[in-house]
């Protein structure tokens, strides 16, 4: 089966991992809770009018859980390498294999580097899909930018990943879209919770 690491559990590890679960494909996120978010308040995230960065956080991992994803809550992913059949992620705790890795780091691009991942100045070279120079390989967020670093454009980058991904596994432009007579099907009990 199909499988990625995604490291970090900020607005774009999160948003990634969210679509590729609930599109099939099973996904491990390694989340430190070092993100930015627990300083911020959200003003400016399209259809949240004013909601601690914190609380934001909450809600994101309660989605993600719902949909079935592995949240490896604390444990730190202290090397990434990549291998004939995709990448080997390591931790304290050990070792732990898949098909595709998403970065999701912040602005700490050690991981990327230590993979091999191209630089353009000082930031992740990556395009719109953020696949980076690895194939299979993304870095999202602050990895890829100098100074624009903002949860929605954060969560974007995540979403550009997974359906990169998508597209890959699927064999053709794929594209997450759901209408509200899909929400008692997508969602289950969840549609009126959210």
């Amino acid at each position: 089966m199909t499988n990625v690491i995604v490291v970090g559990g900020g607005p774009a590890g999160l948003s990634a991992a969210l679509f590729t679960q609930k599109n099939g494909i099973e996904t491990t996120v390694f989340d430190t809770d070092a993100t930015w978010m627990h300083k911020a308040h959200l003003f400016n995230y399209p259809g949240i009018g004013s909601q601690d960065g914190s609380v934001y956080m909450d809600t994101l991992r309660n989605q993600v859980d719902n949909f079935g994803v592995e949240r490896k809550q604390g444990e730190e992913v202290t090397n990434v390498e990549s291998t004939d059949d995709g990448f080997t992620v390591t931790t304290d705790d050990g070792e732990y294999d898949a098909d595709y890795v998403v970065l999701a780091t912040g602005a700490n691009r050690g991981l990327a580097e230590s993979l091999g991942c191209d630089f353009d100045g000082d930031v992740v070279d990556v395009g719109v899909t953020m696949e980076t120079s690895v194939e299979g390989a993304y870095a999202t967020g602050a990895m890829g930018r100098t100074e624009e670093w903002q949860a929605v454009i954060s969560a974007g980058d995540g979403a550009a990943a997974a359906l990169n991904i998508l597209s890959t596994e699927k064999g053709e432009n794929y594209h997450d879209f759901d209408v509200p007579a899909d929400a008692d099907e997508v969602f289950g009990e969840m549609a009126d919770e959210n």
